[in-house]
């Protein structure tokens, strides 16, 4: 097991890479413990969750909602959980952002932590102290920043997710390579197929190093007001894609940091050679690198992006793998970008190409 660690203003959060969904009772107060989880994970590891109070929301970010979280502030009173309560999430991103909101705010805050049952939720969403939900269809618009005590990476849960739920982690752990360690970038190039398999030497290391990498940022910069934007990589357009495809967090995000990388080498920072490089890899990850959107959607959701200041968005390039920055961009500017960019708009979303 490996212990990485979170230095945030509302206190430290250890991250346990390797721990186990068993192991729960070392680091929550059982006591004390109301499990917030989803209909899947539920049915998957019940067998194994604490003896608890249990509270079930549907698997499915449509219900990452204040309506959701209404219903578990009512479900909350009805067992009167009150400020010693303990809260654990066990789940994906999903129900690891609602859980955080709901422990952050319920009663103006209790004790909580996570055990992340998805990749996704492990190497990013888990990750770092941001809990939130959408609003109107628009990503992670209500939210605070809140550390969890401990966040559990059981690398065992992740044996029994979908193909599709695994590339989203794989997307989000490219993003960390691209933007912070080309050592670890050149091990995926060379591992790609064992991680893909979810060979346990290799995912351990991909876990870990993600998690290192976006840790450290977070511990110079936990509340976003620089550095830690460059992990927004990809996701400017990626949300929006997202938002107005209904297609996977990580297609979107990897279709997304293509346009990035694209915009990259029209201001001359990036060679034809790196591009190349990467978008093979997120081929070889079975991550598309091309898109069909709606343009005026798209462009619609961008005004919306909570990282807009104005008529300016802060939007993360790349001068190198491994060497991210963050520049101001002007919506104009992004809009006539998405015009030029039409090879992502030439085939319907049923034929991505991969």
């Amino acid at each position: 097991m490996k212990t990485i660690r979170i230095h945030g203003s509302t206190g430290d959060s250890t991250i346990l890479v390797g721990e186990v969904l068993e192991s729960l009772g070392k680091y929550a107060p059982l006591e004390k413990t109301v499990v917030i989880t989803d209909t899947n994970v539920r049915r998957h590891y019940q067998k194994d969750f604490p003896p608890c109070e249990v509270i079930e929301i549907k698997s499915s970010e449509k219900i990452k909602s204040l309506e959701t979280v209404k219903e578990i502030y009512q479900r909350l009173t009805e067992i009167e959980a009150d400020r010693s309560s303990f809260i654990v999430a066990i789940g994906g991103g999903v129900v690891c952002d609602i859980a955080g909101f709901v422990a952050s705010t319920y009663m103006r805050g209790v004790r909580f932590g996570f055990v992340s049952t998805t990749l996704l939720s492990q190497v990013d969403a888990s990750v770092g102290g941001k809990n939130g939900v959408n609003l109107g269809g628009y990503k992670n618009m209500v939210g605070v920043f809140n550390q969890p005590e401990f966040v559990i990476c059981d690398l065992n849960l992740l044996k029994t997710l979908p193909e599709k739920d695994l590339l989203s982690g794989f997307a989000e752990i490219v993003k960390h390579a691209i933007i912070g360690d080309p050592e670890l970038f050149s091990y995926l190039e060379e591992n790609y197929e064992r991680g893909l398999s979810l060979d346990a030497e290799v995912i351990n290391r991909l876990v870990c190093d993600s998690i290192v990498i976006k840790s450290s940022i977070v511990n110079r910069d936990e509340k976003e007001t620089g550095e830690r934007l460059k992990l927004n990589f990809g996701h400017t357009f990626g949300h929006a894609i997202e938002k107005t495809t209904g297609i996977s967090h990580g297609e979107a995000v990897s279709a997304g940091m293509v346009i990035a990388l694209k915009l990259s080498m029209r201001r001359g920072y990036l060679s034809m050679e790196e591009t190349e490089k990467i978008e093979g890899l997120l081929q070889k990850m079975k991550l598309p690198i091309r898109l069909p959107f709606d343009s005026g959607g798209v462009l619609d959701a961008l005004r919306k992006d909570k990282k807009r200041n104005g008529n300016i968005i802060n939007f993360v390039l790349l001068r190198a793998i491994g060497h991210a920055v963050v520049e101001k961009m002007s919506i104009q500017e992004l809009e006539t970008a998405i015009s030029d960019l039409k090879t992502f708009a030439d085939a319907p979303i049923s034929k991505i190409v991969r």
